[in-house]
């Protein structure tokens, strides 16, 4: 099979020849359609998340279909169309797991990061984490649910329910599948872009949002929750003074620059910070019940394999529009 390769953090992926991987007994052998290209696989090539497994194919936005089999699986056949998420596995024994929250897994394996993704033609991954998908995602279109998608979700189930105005600070991957989702679901959309990034904005009002601007204005309503996006610590001060007494401001990265200290009197009034971890997968049920009937439809940047150091260097100079996705060869 065909992969690219991470050898060292800080250094470009390499395409490599590679012997095919065997499913084990759990686990499946998936043909890769698309994979997603994501931050949090920015993070790792550019040595901001430590100790990934290396050498290290990237990548979890998978969408693919099932090639072969292990000898323990029970319930995935041979062409199931799934997708494979950050998730890998977790253990289902730690009080994390036995709490009903997994993504919190002491001994949790990471899909592109500490187990290989899919930055190739194939991959293997353990039954139990991979994701029935509609078939109508069964393209480059679907790449970007099984990360933007799922990790922004679980970030827009941490708003409160009967939150109406919700801004979302960088507008990419994530905030343009989540845009569509609130405005399905009666939400008014406050959508913050780099200083200067008309392009995104534009895009985030043709999506449905009723007000985008730069990071640093004011939103014309006081929002009832905010969700942080880019991975800019400066941020969250930023929008905690423009969350309403009561408000949220949810952290979606995996990673984020420091955060500045800020006054006592912008958490008052029970004003709350929080962070997102991982995934569930019944975060990835309840999304891919919901996102056909919107329907959910992604803009993306497609990529061929080999260009995956091209799309990485796109997605780290905000030249991505929508999503960046990787698409595999007709033939290997």
């Amino acid at each position: 099979m065909l992969a690219m390769i991470l050898e060292a953090p800080g250094k470009p992926l390499v395409l490599k020849n590679l012997p095919m991987p065997v499913p084990a007994a759990e686990q499946v052998l998936i043909k890769v359609i698309a994979c997603g290209v994501c931050r949090t696989d920015l993070h790792i090539v550019d040595g901001e998340l430590q100790s990934p497994h290396l050498p290290l194919i990237p990548g979890h936005e998978i969408i693919g279909v099932v090639a072969a089999k292990g000898a323990a699986v029970q319930h995935l056949e041979a062409g199931d169309l799934v997708g494979v998420p950050w998730v890998a596995y977790t253990c289902g024994t730690c009080k994390y797991c036995l709490s009903g929250r997994e993504n919190l897994c002491e001994n949790a394996l990471f899909t592109g990061y500490t187990v290989n993704g899919g930055y190739a033609t194939f991959t293997t991954a353990w039954e139990q984490y991979c994701l029935p998908l509609p078939s109508m995602y069964a393209s480059a279109s679907g790449a970007p649910l099984l990360c933007a998608g799922l990790i922004g979700y679980r970030s827009y189930r941490m708003a409160p329910s009967d939150a109406r105005h919700i801004g979302m600070y960088g507008f990419g991957a994530a905030a343009h599948i989540l845009t569509q989702i609130a405005v399905y679901q009666g939400k008014e959309v406050y959508a913050f872009t780099r200083p200067g990034d008309q392009r995104a904005q534009e895009f985030a009002l043709r999506l449905g949002a009723v007000w985008a601007g730069d990071s640093r204005q004011k939103p014309p309503e006081p929002l009832d929750a905010a969700i942080i996006f880019a991975p800019d610590g400066r941020l969250v001060p930023k929008a905690l003074a423009d969350v309403d007494r009561g408000g949220v401001v949810i952290c979606g990265g995996i990673h984020m620059s420091a955060i500045p200290s800020f006054p006592y009197s912008l958490l008052w009034e029970e004003r709350v910070v929080r962070s997102v971890a991982n995934l569930t997968r019944e975060d990835g049920r309840l999304l891919l019940q919901q996102a056909p009937l919107v329907p959910v439809k992604t803009t993306t940047q497609v990529f061929e394999l080999h260009q995956a150091n091209e799309a990485l260097q796109m997605l780290r100079s905000g030249e991505v529009h929508g999503a960046a996705v990787l698409v595999m060869p007709l033939e290997e």
